[in-house]
C-alpha cells in the first residue's frame, strides 16, 4: 500500500504532539510531586529572640502554644525530676496553685525529685516509686544532669532522646497524660562536678540542644511540652540587667548557677501550669454601684451588698506572693518576669454605674485609687493587691503542701530505697502512706473558705 508523503507527515505530527503532551504531563506530574514532597517538610521556625549579643549563638526551635486542659477532676499528678525538683519550690508552687486556685478539680499531687538524677535513673525506679501510685498526669523535668556538664555531642543527644522517650512511653502505657519539660539554663559552671569541661556558653548551648530534643520527644510521643530553658535563659540576661546590682546580683539559675531560687522556680511552674492547659480564670466579680447589686463567678458567693461594699465568701483563691521584685529568691519577682497574672491569676473586678471620674477600691486593709474607665473595663485584683485578704490562708495552704512534699522525699529516698524498703517494700509503703495521709489531711484543713469585703468609694 502506498502512503502519500502528506499522510506520513500528518502521522508524524500527530505522534509528536502526543509524545509532547505525554512528556509535558509527566513533567507537570513530577513537578507537582516534587512540590508536594517539599510541602511536607518543615516548618522551620525559631523562637523569637532579643536583638542582643548575649543571644546570638542560640537558635531554639519554636515551642508550641499551650493546648487544652489536660487535668480532669480527681486526677493524680506526679511531679518528676532531678535535684531541681527535689528543691521542692516549683513543685510546691504547682501543688499550692492547684489546691488553692482551682480546688474544684480536686487534684492530688506527689513530687518525685531525686538529686543528681538523669532520665535513666528515673526509668530504673519509676515502677517502684511512682507507677505503684497510679498517676494519671505527670510532669517531667530532666536534662541538666543529662548534659554530663560538658559540650554537646550527638551521641549524648541520642542517649537523652532514647531514655526520655522510654520514660514517656512507660508513663503513657500506665495511662498517664504527660508534660515533657526541657532542662533549664546554667548561670555558672557546676564546680562540684569533677568531670566537667567546656565553657558556660558551651554548657548552655548543650542545654538548648537538649531542650530541642525534649520538644522532639514530646512531638513524637504526642504529649505536651513545657519550655523551661528559653524563658530562663532570656531572664538570666534581661532580669540580671533590670534588677541586679554589684552588691546584689540577680541570678535566675541560683547562687550555684544550677539550682534556682524562688524567681527561677516561678518561671518553671509557670511553664508547667500553662502546658497543663489551665486558663487562669479564678474570679469574675461584677458590681453595679448605681443599683448596689453584684454577681460573682463559680467558687465565690455574694453574702451582702450594701452602700458600695460587697461581702463575699470564696473557695477559690488568687495566687498570693508578697516579696521584693528585685530579689532572685522571691517568687513575686519571678511573677514580674512572665505574664503570670495575665495567664494564670485573673481575679477580676468590673464596676459600672460610677458617677465620678475616680474611685477608691479597698480590699481588706489595702486601698488603691483608679480611674473609672479602668474599673469599667475590669481590673485584676491579684495584680493590684499583692497583700490581700487571702494572703494568710494561702500561706497556710503553702506551708501544709511544703510539709507533705518534704515527707515524700524522705518516703522515697530513705524508706523505699533504704533498709526498710529492701526488707519489706509493701509494709514500708503501707506504714509511710498512713503518715502521708495525715499530711494530706493537713492541707485540706488549711484550705478554708475566705470571707472578705470589697469597697468601691467614688471620689470627687
Amino acid at each position: 500500500r502506498i502512503v502519500s508523503r502528506q499522510s506520513k507527515q500528518c502521522v508524524f505530527t500527530a505522534t509528536a504532539a502526543i509524545v509532547f503532551a505525554l512528556l509535558l504531563a509527566i513533567g507537570i506530574t513530577s513537578a507537582e510531586e516534587r512540590k508536594s514532597r517539599v510541602g511536607t517538610l518543615g516548618p522551620y521556625m525559631y523562637e523569637p529572640k532579643p536583638a542582643d549579643e548575649a543571644f546570638a549563638k542560640f537558635n531554639p526551635r519554636l515551642a508550641p502554644p499551650p493546648g487544652p486542659l489536660l487535668l480532669k477532676q480527681g486526677d493524680r499528678l506526679a511531679i518528676i525530676g532531678d535535684s531541681i525538683t527535689e528543691q521542692k519550690i516549683y513543685s510546691r508552687i504547682i501543688e499550692t496553685y492547684l489546691t488553692a486556685c482551682v480546688p474544684q478539680l480536686n487534684i492530688s499531687t506527689r513530687q518525685y525529685g531525686w538529686s543528681g538524677e538523669r532520665t535513666e535513673g528515673f526509668l530504673n525506679r519509676m515502677d517502684q516509686d511512682c507507677l505503684r501510685f497510679n498517676p494519671t498526669v505527670a510532669t517531667l523535668a530532666y536534662g541538666m544532669n543529662d548534659t554530663r556538664y560538658r559540650p554537646f555531642d550527638t551521641l549524648n543527644g541520642r542517649w537523652y532522646h532514647d531514655h526520655y522517650s522510654a520514660v514517656v512511653e512507660k508513663l503513657k502505657q500506665a495511662g498517664a497524660e504527660v508534660v515533657v519539660g526541657s532542662p533549664g539554663c546554667a548561670g555558672k559552671i557546676a564546680s562540684w562536678v569533677k568531670l566537667r569541661s567546656g565553657t558556660l556558653d558551651e554548657h548552655n548551648l548543650h542545654l538548648c540542644a537538649l531542650r530541642d530534643i525534649a520538644l522532639q520527644v514530646a512531638e513524637e510521643q504526642g504529649v505536651a511540652f513545657a519550655d523551661i530553658f528559653w524563658p530562663m535563659y532570656k531572664q538570666q540576661v534581661l532580669a540580671a540587667r533590670k534588677y541586679g546590682t554589684d552588691k546584689h546580683p540577680y541570678e535566675i539559675a541560683g547562687r550555684d548557677g544550677i539550682h534556682p531560687g524562688g524567681a527561677g522556680h516561678l518561671l518553671m511552674a509557670y511553664s508547667f501550669l500553662r502546658s497543663l492547659g489551665l486558663d487562669g480564670e479564678l474570679a469574675n466579680i461584677k458590681f453595679n454601684l448605681q443599683s448596689d447589686t453584684a454577681t460573682a463567678s463559680a467558687g465565690h458567693q455574694i453574702t451582702a451588698c450594701n452602700a458600695g461594699t460587697i461581702s463575699l465568701t470564696s473557695q477559690r483563691y488568687p495566687f498570693c506572693a508578697d516579696g521584693p521584685l528585685n530579689r532572685d529568691d522571691s517568687i513575686r519577682s519571678g511573677m514580674s518576669l512572665v505574664p503570670f497574672d495575665q495567664h494564670l491569676n485573673r481575679f477580676m473586678l468590673y464596676a459600672t454605674g460610677i458617677a465620678t471620674p475616680r474611685v477608691k477600691i479597698t480590699w481588706g486593709s489595702e486601698s488603691i485609687v483608679l480611674d473609672r474607665e479602668k474599673l469599667e473595663a475590669g481590673v485584676n485584683l491579684a495584680s493590684l493587691f499583692p497583700k490581700n485578704p487571702f494572703s494568710e490562708a494561702f500561706k497556710a495552704v503553702d506551708s501544709a503542701v511544703a510539709a507533705k512534699q518534704a515527707f515524700e522525699t524522705q518516703q522515697i529516698k530513705r524508706v523505699f530505697h533504704g533498709s526498710e524498703g529492701k526488707t519489706d517494700m509493701e509494709s514500708a509503703v503501707t506504714r509511710t502512706e498512713k503518715e502521708r495521709e495525715m499530711l494530706v489531711a493537713g492541707i485540706s484543713t488549711a484550705k478554708t473558705a475566705v470571707h472578705h469585703e470589697l469597697t468601691i468609694q467614688p471620689l470627687k
